[in-house]
């Protein structure tokens, strides 16, 4: 089973993110790392190897700084990377983005893309629905569990009561939330192994996509603002009747 895996660089969730002139993250000067959500696409894609065979292509776009993610992965156990790297993408919006990995996996050949359910940087989470329109694969979304007999995949969408069950033939694409597995860390072993493993770097050009970069951007980020102070929570002055008041507190917010 050929796997593909997206994979993208982000400013660190746990540092204050600045924008830019034109609203956009600020990724300059920033502390970037891999998305969280992305290292358990990596970890889902590779016990699927390991259990059924295959290989695990690690996907990314981005500035040449990004590198430092694919990397990572590769010390994980990934086999090899494909980075599109071109000064054009800058300011591209999640339209545009689809167009142009849509066009790296065309290159590819591929049974399954894993994809983290959203990125830690605009938190939309609509790639894998995007390419999925652009390849014509079926998309199962926000997957806790993954099987596969290597001809259909199934999967168990996570859902805020419970979970549904969904099945799809291959090829196809999956994301995948943070209650799906462990990742693991890269070993000294697979450290030094990842200096050896091949990555190809691709432009524009190199997969026929012209128009890129915030001229051809679909969309517009108009106006932002800080997030408003959260408010001052509830006190009860137990006297007595404590478990009632709570209870009525839950009852009103529809907890209960």
């Amino acid at each position: 089973m050929n796997i593909v895996v997206l994979v993208k660089q982000v400013p660190d969730s746990g540092l204050a993110r600045q924008l830019d002139a034109q609203l956009r993250v600020d990724r300059n000067g920033a502390n970037n790392v891999m998305g969280e959500l992305d290292e358990y696409a990596v970890e889902a894609a590779l016990q699927l190897k390991e259990a059924h065979g295959g290989e695990v292509t690690v996907l990314t776009l981005g500035p040449g700084q990004a590198t430092e993610i694919v990397r990572k992965t590769l010390g994980m156990g990934a086999d090899k990377a494909v980075h599109i790297e071109d000064d054009a993408v800058g300011g591209s919006d999640a339209l545009t983005t689809s167009a142009i990995l849509a066009a790296a996996l065309g290159r590819l050949e591929w049974d399954l893309v894993i994809a983290g359910a959203e990125s830690t940087d605009s938190g939309m989470g609509v790639m894998p629905h995007l390419l999925a329109a652009r390849t014509g694969a079926p998309a199962l979304t926000g997957a806790r569990k993954i099987e596969t007999d290597g001809a259909s995949i199934t999967v168990e969408h996570q859902r805020a009561n419970g979970y549904d069950v969904l099945t799809a033939n291959l090829p196809a694409i999956v994301s995948v939330w943070d209650t799906i597995n462990n990742p693991r860390y890269p070993s000294l072993k697979g450290i030094m192994a990842a200096k050896r493993k091949p990555v190809e770097t691709l432009t524009l050009a190199d997969l026929g996509v012209e128009a890129a970069g915030p001229d051809a951007a679909q969309n517009e980020v108009l106006s932002a603002a800080e997030r408003p102070p959260r408010a001052a929570g509830q006190i009860v002055t137990d006297e007595g009747q404590g478990g009632a008041a709570l209870a009525d507190f839950l009852a009103a917010e529809k907890f209960v």
